[in-house]
């Protein structure tokens, strides 16, 4: 990428913390106007999450690539289309991100600012899920090579679809994940839930850049 560093980081912790606002922020409207209807709840927490991705990676794409998930920091670096010496910094950026977005989300609801989340999410069916969700997440990135324009709507089409066909409501994100430990909202997680969710994450990831190295080598990008 041509863009300094810094212009990058920026733009990874600025899209991140839009993105937990989001997924925060609507969950906490949706659980508030659904009247007790969770499906309600979750379709007002689903919608908003798919289009702000698209907006999100539509604006800063050009800039930083709009990774927003060391997963997807991770899968770029392990196929050589990212330098692995900007990993560390790409990942630091989209936690802080993440954190200030819940944050943000928090202050507009006028909730308290620091919370934990009481919501245990665990078992061996939202692991598998987290684990699908984000492989599939990895295939609908590299799968759209020929077509990098169609990037930005399918992975918000994906991530809209995900919420439903997956257990677990499909974080696919470490980033995600950890932030969301911090809001004892429609949205939050328990932190003791935390660490299984990501090591499924990783899993994930390690899958889908292994299929996507055979179907979508990386050469064909260049």
């Amino acid at each position: 990428m041509t863009e300094p560093l810094a212009r990058r980081l920026f733009a990874e912790g600025l899209g991140t913390a839009f993105l937990l606002a989001a997924v925060i922020g609507s969950g906490v409207m949706g659980l508030n106007l659904s009247g007790g209807n969770l499906a309600l709840a979750l379709l007002g927490n689903t919608l908003p999450t798919g289009a702000i991705l698209v907006v999100l990676i539509l604006i800063f794409g050009p800039l930083s690539g709009a990774h927003f998930n060391p997963a997807v920091t991770l899968a770029f670096a392990a196929r050589g289309e990212f330098r692995w010496r900007d990993v560390t910094p790409y990942i630091a950026a989209q936690l802080i991100g993440a954190v200030l977005g819940v944050l943000a989300a928090h202050l507009m609801f006028e909730l308290p600012l620091w919370q934990l989340s009481l919501k245990t999410r665990t078992g061996a069916g939202q692991w598998f899920a987290e684990f699908i969700a984000t492989f599939g997440l990895l295939l609908t990135i590299f799968g759209c090579v020929r077509a990098p324009s169609a990037a930005p709507y399918a992975v918000g089409l994906y991530i809209t679809a995900a919420y439903w066909f997956t257990a677990s409501t499909s974080f696919a994100n470490p980033a995600v994940t950890i932030a969301r430990a911090f809001s004892d909202t429609f949205a939050g997680i328990a932190p003791v839930s935390v660490a299984a969710f990501v090591l499924a994450q990783l899993a994930g990831t390690a899958l889908g850049v292994i299929v996507a190295r055979q179907l979508w080598p990386a050469r064909e990008r260049a």
